[in-house]
């Protein structure tokens, strides 16, 4: 059995944030026309919301142009994505929330048309990001194929997002991503660490050059890299993901030995954790549909 889900992640430079979002509507068409299988299509952080300059400059551009989540544009995008029949994550926008913050928002649009989630980044990257962190971590379901959890950029150097998307039952962490700076290199760690501790596939889409610097990968759930863009440079990243390979990898172990979500028993003591002024309870430790929220 296998529960295969076709992906196409597009490191790309971003669509400037004056410009129409026409384009990438035209943009994405033609990738589905060329990839017609495609399931899943990924863009990277703040695709179309592209802006540069000094900081205060770029901060100031980015607050003028944020949307709400019922801006027409959400609804066209909706529309784009049930034309193509796809599951659409356009990057994440500069969204201006109804208590009027600002926030680094991904979205997922369905093949029925429908905004069927937005997640808002917890962890901005302070001190140079002007937004107000999110409160909530966001799953969502791909039909009957499976769940999916949603991750920005800097989301990924804290262990305790991903493992929580991973205890409410996504079997693919997305981590849309606009990293310009030498550190990518410990990204690309961090995105095979939290596929290997969480044992779920990690997507991890780049922004290309010359905004970004590219290395946009996908890790599966033991650890090992399935496909990676070499460089800095524009590239499609084509895959299969086939989400059995979840069950497989937590019911026999990463490489046939760990099964870190079977760690407890009944009986086991709770495990203090004095750095949340709470603690692991073995009997909340697991993934089943009966111990995840919502």
């Amino acid at each position: 059995m296998s529960r295969p889900l076709p992906v196409a992640l597009v490191q790309a430079s971003p669509h400037r944030i004056d410009e129409p979002w026409g384009a990438f509507g035209t943009e994405v068409s033609e990738l589905v026309a060329d990839l017609p299988a495609t399931r899943l299509v990924v863009y990277p952080e703040l695709h179309l919301h592209g802006a540069d300059g000094p900081v205060k400059e770029r901060n100031r551009r980015l607050a003028d142009a944020a949307v709400r989540l019922d801006d027409p544009r959400l609804k066209e995008l909706g529309e784009l994505a049930g034309d193509l029949g796809i599951w659409l994550v356009p990057g994440s926008l500069c969204e201006r929330g109804a208590d009027g913050n600002l926030y680094n928002t991904v979205v997922v649009l369905s093949p029925a048309g429908e905004l069927v989630a937005h997640y808002r980044k917890i962890f901005p990257w302070r001190p140079y990001e002007p937004y107000h962190p999110g409160d909530r971590f966001v799953t969502f379901e791909l039909d009957d194929l499976g769940r999916v959890g949603l991750s920005i950029c800097y989301d990924a150097w804290f262990p305790e997002l991903t493992r929580h998307l991973a205890w409410m039952g996504a079997e693919v962490v997305v981590n849309v991503v606009k990293t310009t700076t030498a550190d990518r290199a410990q990204e690309l760690v961090l995105a095979r660490a939290n596929a290997i501790v969480n044992q779920v596939f990690m997507v991890s889409v780049n922004a290309a050059a010359p905004v970004g610097v590219g290395q946009s990968l996908v890790v599966d759930p033991e650890g090992l890299v399935r496909v990676a863009a070499p460089s800095e440079a524009p590239t499609v990243l084509t895959d299969v993901l086939d989400l059995d390979h979840v069950a497989r990898a937590r019911q026999f172990g990463t490489a046939g030995l760990n099964r870190m979500w079977d760690q407890f028993r009944p009986g086991d003591e709770p495990v203090a954790l004095p750095l949340y002024e709470g603690r692991i309870d073995p009997a909340r430790w697991g993934t089943g549909p009966d111990d995840r929220p919502g």
